[in-house]
């Protein structure tokens, strides 16, 4: 059962961008990685789903709350990261954690402390004095300290060292294991491979690939790595096919070979001597700049 919902949701700005005709579902229990640069919408989205922005058409909803009508109880009720964190910087991080327990009406503090340890977090000092990576660690406390079944993430690990990027994964899977729902956008692909099951790809507001990751790695691009024995006749003989290629300092080659592709590679590999060859799955990121650097 979807617990995130949108809908032929359309927003837009002055400037003419936005976000146009989203429609997608994050069930109950799935991690959602949802991908795009700057600009492309994501931020957008949240906003949305947060009820900070009312979209121009289409709706969306939070397990089962209206992000329109319903937008307090959504944002009392979620965890939320902001893109862009600020904090009131007069109270210190204990003050701060206090505050949002009391708006939120969370008594217990156990959960706080847990997340505090194991991001290695003193939260006694003034918030204006801390680094970017300890504000960064305060607000995934702020989000995650009430034990909230749906989480909303814009770039959670920004400003983390990657030590503290990896606590994080485990803390998501362990979020992911007790069956919470997460949307989450980042950059750091090899986090959102571990951490998430499925994944949104948004290209300038539109969303243009929608899959399970390990599907979505499966179908895409192979990538052929291999030696040719006449290394200027096989280049000649692969561009005159239109493979798309790369040649390493080494003399090795990787060839990008789509589905439809795979039968005219393997004709075109033929006319030139191979000294070896393997194939190489394309990593999530191979493929995030697949969509983005051709301009398609």
């Amino acid at each position: 059962m979807p617990v995130i919902t949108v809908s032929g949701m359309t927003l837009t700005y002055h400037s003419g961008k936005g976000v146009f005709d989203l429609n997608f579902t994050v069930p109950k229990g799935a991690v959602m990685g949802y991908l795009g640069p700057n600009g492309a919408g994501k931020t957008t989205t949240i906003r949305a789903l947060l009820g900070f922005m009312r979209p121009d058409s289409g709706k969306c909803s939070v397990g089962n709350l209206d992000c329109v009508e319903q937008a307090p109880e959504i944002q009392k009720k979620l965890g939320y990261i902001p893109g862009e964190i600020s904090f009131p910087e007069g109270m210190s991080g204990d003050e701060f954690l206090a505050f949002m327990s009391a708006m939120r009406g969370t008594k217990s503090t156990e959960r706080k402390n847990l997340l505090l340890e194991m991001l290695e977090l003193d939260p006694r000092g003034r918030i204006k004095k801390f680094s970017k990576g300890m504000k960064q660690k305060l607000g995934i406390i702020a989000a995650f300290m009430h034990n909230p079944e749906v989480l909303i993430l814009d770039e959670p690990t920004s400003g983390l060292d990657p030590l503290m990027q990896n606590r994080f994964a485990e803390l998501i899977l362990s979020e992911k294991a007790n069956g919470k729902t997460i949307l989450m956008s980042s950059h750091i692909f090899e986090q959102v491979e571990k951490m998430c099951d499925s994944v949104l790809i948004i290209k300038d507001g539109r969303i243009v690939e929608q899959a399970n990751v390990q599907k979505l790695k499966d179908e895409q691009r192979r990538i052929f790595v291999l030696r040719p024995g006449e290394p200027d006749v096989a280049a000649g003989i692969l561009k005159a096919g239109g493979f798309d290629m790369r040649v390493e300092q080494n003399g090795v080659f990787e060839v990008f070979v789509s589905g439809e592709k795979m039968d005219s590679f393997v004709k075109t590999a033929a006319k030139f001597t191979v000294l070896n060859l393997s194939v190489k799955q394309q990593s999530l990121e191979d493929i995030f700049i697949n969509y983005y650097g051709k301009g398609e």
